[in-house]
């Protein structure tokens, strides 16, 4: 295998064609039909690499549903532009509803990345070419990307359309329902079990980045916690502290882009930057201050999209003395001018680039310390805050300068792990899903109303004069799960809506 780069990879979307006039049967130069391809190790391998492409796609906008959606950011508030109020914005003041063309393109771009996943999957089962040992760890990876998306998908959405297969002829879309909650956590607890069991603990140098066994079992230890199945969580997570993972000495080495893939990472979507071959990321400019120009990118000549502003609810979270604040924000910038402009900013992702608009940063999704905070948090739950638990948490706060825990009921253990995950991971998409797998939906939408009448008081941002709107920052419960998008159910009928929608 090849490092991971989706750079020269094939289109995944094959196309074969058939028609009953000769005449009317070509070829087009510029694609390879599937019949023709995934006939050897390396041809899969080559379509495996544009799974993993898609991930980038996703990723680029996870930070609306994981990390906007909560109390973590805001934005930049632009009173002269009010084009996103009905888009990207929905998703920090809670007016997102069914029509939202970021909930559609979201769950469009699952759905093409799973068929791509189950493509693959099925034309590898049906090889004759590839050596059996081979075969299973590209098995094992695609289902834990398979997994993965579910993951996200069930968390969002609720019930959800489970399709392992790819579809036949087009009517069967049609008739496609949405699968309960119970049956989509099966399934990728199925593929997780089978992806730990055939991916290697680690990859050589050239194929860093490619998911391996101890990402497998975190997730699978991930969802375990998320559906309060402690002692599972436990016990799958203590098979990864073995694998050779461990925390950096410095925290800012886990998002450097000269130091990617590290003894922390455990599962990270990779992006190249610095040339023009379309693999670069961008948070940095997505998550810069609006009139920040050079200030913080560096480059003046990119506008920053003023997205993703820590709140100050999120800048307060910090204890004294905590490294990681620093390192995780600013609490403003330097204009050309020599003025201090008090709007925060994301800094994690901040670092020096030789191209505007194109840096070299990957994205977290799973790092040890996720491992550590896990394991002390499933194992209060079990048998309150023992020592063990105590030493998983310490670890990760020692590592930012903070004193140690100790002499905690089972409820304050528990709401310091929270926390602690707050500050350790911030920014790094799990703030949502860890409030909704910790709080019923009333508590949730009580917790969010809250930090709504906090925000309304005292904007992180200033608005130009420019009031809140009376359905801003309004949670109720059923915001808990996303709206289906409503071009599904105007394709298909026989989906449901979610209750409140």
């Amino acid at each position: 295998m090849k490092k991971i780069t989706a750079i020269g990879i094939i289109c995944l979307s094959l196309i074969g064609y058939s028609c009953d006039d000769d005449f009317l049967v070509t070829t087009d130069p510029t694609r390879i039909g599937s019949d023709l391809f995934y006939k050897n190790q390396t041809q899969v391998e080559q379509a495996l690499n544009g799974v993993y492409g898609q991930l980038q796609g996703i990723t680029n906008t996870a930070y609306l549903f994981k990390e906007f959606t909560s109390d973590n950011t805001t934005l930049d508030f632009n009173p002269l532009d009010r084009g996103g109020a009905s888009g990207w914005e929905a998703f920090e003041f809670s007016t997102v509803n069914s029509g939202n063309g970021e909930i559609s393109n979201m769950w469009n771009g699952y759905y093409s990345a799973i068929y791509n996943v189950n493509f693959t999957l099925e034309k590898l089962a049906a090889s004759t070419t590839i050596d059996q040992a081979a075969k299973g760890p590209l098995e094992g990876q695609l289902k834990f990307i398979r997994a993965f998306y579910y993951f996200d998908l069930v968390q969002y959405f609720g019930d959800v359309v489970l399709t392992t297969a790819t579809l036949k002829k087009p009517e069967e879309a049609f008739a496609l329902l949405r699968t309960p909650q119970a049956d989509v956590y099966a399934q990728i607890e199925k593929d997780l079990k089978e992806a730990a069991a055939a991916l290697p603990d680690k990859y050589n140098a050239a194929n860093a980045g490619r998911v391996t066994k101890g990402a497998a079992l975190t997730l699978l230890g991930k969802m375990y916690l998320t559906k309060k199945q402690y002692a599972e969580a436990v016990t799958t997570l203590q098979q990864v502290l073995p694998l050779g993972y461990a925390l950096n000495t410095n925290y800012a080495d886990n998002f450097d882009p000269t130091k990617k893939n590290g003894v922390e990472s455990i599962f990270e979507v990779q992006y190249q930057g610095g040339n023009d071959l379309g693999e670069w990321s961008s948070f940095m400019y997505t998550f810069a201050p609006r009139l920040s120009a050079a200030a913080v990118t560096g480059f003046g000549n990119v506008v920053p999209g003023g997205r993703n502003i820590p709140t100050n609810d999120m800048i307060a979270a910090y204890e004294p003395n905590d490294i990681r604040k620093d390192i995780s924000l600013k609490t403003g910038y330097t204009n050309a001018k020599g003025e201090f402009v008090p709007v925060p900013f994301i800094n994690k992702y901040r670092h020096q680039h030789t191209i505007a608009g194109r840096t070299d940063n990957n994205w977290p999704v799973l790092r040890y310390a996720d491992v550590l905070l896990m394991l002390a948090e499933a194992m209060n739950e079990v048998s309150g805050p023992t020592t063990e638990a105590y030493g998983y948490l310490n670890q990760v706060r020692k590592r930012a300068k903070l004193d140690e825990l100790a002499n905690l009921d089972k409820t304050t253990f528990r709401e310091k792990v929270l926390h602690e995950r707050r500050v350790e991971l911030a920014f790094e998409n799990h703030r949502w899903f860890d409030l909704k797998r910790t709080k019923s939906p009333a508590e949730l939408a009580q917790f969010m109303n809250a930090y709504a009448t906090k925000e309304k008081a005292n904007p992180t941002v200033p608005r130009g004069g420019v009031a809140f709107n009376a359905l801003d920052y309004v949670y109720v419960e059923n915001e808990h799960v996303f709206p289906i998008p409503a071009p599904q159910i105007l394709i298909n009928d026989k989906l449901s809506q979610n209750v409140g929608y």
